[in-house]
């Protein structure tokens, strides 16, 4: 750590040491590092990024409202850090925090609402049925490829690829570059020494499909539709394109791993084995509240001194939205219970998404939705009998403070034919 973050560690937290934000206790027991957390630093917490970094972790339900609420106090301007001149270029969370870019993940004020009415439009414009009927194809020629084996590992052979492939095709991306697509998103997720390659074979990727599309007559996919809007760069449009496509794809991955996780280890869920299809709702929806697959974003940027949680907070410094820490927020858990009845059954006042002016657009939470949902119906369908291969307390969550999902699920399950079609 540099002397000027020690001392500005100093101004900002004067009554305890920082939290780091890395350690097993982020992917092993979340909630339980929360509640100690909690505890002894309240609903604002002072933390330690890799690289010795401070930051403030909101954590609390009330407080996370008034920072997601009020953008002209808490905008989402990365350029606002009074961090930057002590990071180095080759800083692992670098891609995750982000830099001043003209994307729609990291303007504020006008410009982001710029961005938002030439993204949020295109995404609006994705037919749902037929999104539904092209998840559900994708699905069964997924599960073709290993319904005869008897077991599998739903992660990497199902999970992982079912939502790329999805959105491969709502951007007009080839369907052989997924596999690669999914490699960056995650290398970029996990925030290790990969993480600037990845971020650099991203844009890449978006590069090309831009040019590509531009190149041939306009179709019905996402770039097509934000090309026709105009008035923007390449440089933005590829920009926009990576911020839908990373915010679409691994947290889908980890909704659908989280939730058949949920479904094969709770015997509340037990019924929807044998087809209940009601209950895949009820558990997508506890695992947002629960173990949401988003559990930290970066960031928001105080834009003058002020107070939050009874810390004092300066001018330029990063808050870290604690998202599933809030939704396990006991001033909103009062009504949860040990009932059979799964907890949260229609309740959808969870951070899973966030909330306020950026917030995750409402027809992206639609195409994740469906993605998942479809993706898990469409597996208990085919795979009534499908059970865990491994003691549940085997299973390992990523190792990420700021995504949670598991690193792999192996299945068992009796071996049916294929349906047609080719993996």
């Amino acid at each position: 750590m540099t002397r000027s973050q020690t001392t500005h560690f100093g101004d900002i937290t004067p009554d305890g040491t920082p939290v780091p934000l890395s350690g097993p206790g982020f992917h092993i027991d979340p909630q339980r590092l929360y509640q100690d957390m909690r505890r002894e630093h309240g609903p604002v917490v002072a933390v330690e990024l890799p690289g010795g970094f401070p930051a403030w972790l909101v954590i609390g339900y009330r407080e996370m409202h008034q920072v997601t609420s009020d953008p002209e106090l808490f905008p989402r301007d990365v350029s606002m850090w009074n961090q930057w001149p002590n990071v180095p270029e080759d800083w692992p969370l670098r891609p995750m925090v982000g830099q001043p870019m003209p994307s729609i993940y990291f303007t504020a004020g006008a410009e982001h609402r710029r961005h938002v009415a030439m993204v949020e439009p295109a995404l609006d414009a994705v037919d749902p049925f037929e999104l539904r009927r092209f998840c559900e194809d994708l699905a069964d020629r997924l599960i073709d490829g290993f319904c005869g084996k008897g077991e599998v590992e739903l992660v990497s052979e199902y999970a992982v690829p079912l939502p790329v492939l999805a959105l491969a095709r709502i951007l007009g991306f080839p369907d052989e570059d997924g596999a690669q697509l999914a490699w960056t998103m995650k290398t970029l997720a996990d925030g290790g020494a990969d993480a600037q390659l990845g971020y650099a074979q991203f844009y890449g990727h978006m590069q090309s499909l831009v040019a590509n599309t531009k190149a041939r007559p306009p179709a019905d996919n996402l770039v097509s539709r934000m090309l026709a809007h105009g008035g923007f760069s390449d440089e933005e449009y590829v920009l926009d394109l990576m911020a839908v496509t990373a915010a679409g794809h691994l947290p889908t991955s980890d909704w659908i791993g989280n939730s058949v996780r949920l479904m094969l280890t709770d015997d509340r869920f037990a019924a929807a084995l044998g087809g209940g299809r009601h209950s895949v709702g009820q558990a997508m929806n506890e695992v947002l509240w629960e173990d949401t697959p988003t559990q930290i974003l970066a960031g928001r940027w105080a834009a003058r001194d002020t107070r939050l949680g009874e810390k004092v907070i300066r001018r330029g410094d990063m808050l870290l939205l604690g998202l599933a820490a809030a939704n396990a927020d006991p001033h909103v858990r009062q009504h949860a219970s040990d009932s059979v009845e799964p907890a949260y059954s229609g309740n959808c006042a969870h951070f899973a998404f966030s909330h306020g002016e950026y917030r995750c657009p409402f027809p992206a939470q639609q195409i994740a939705e469906i993605i998942a949902r479809t993706g898990i119906e469409i597996l208990l369908d085919r795979l009534p009998d499908i059970d865990l291969a491994v003691p549940a307390q085997t299973l390992v969550r990523r190792p990420s403070a700021f995504l949670r999902g598991m690193t792999s699920l192996p299945v068992r399950f009796t071996p049916v034919r294929a349906v047609g079609g080719t993996p």
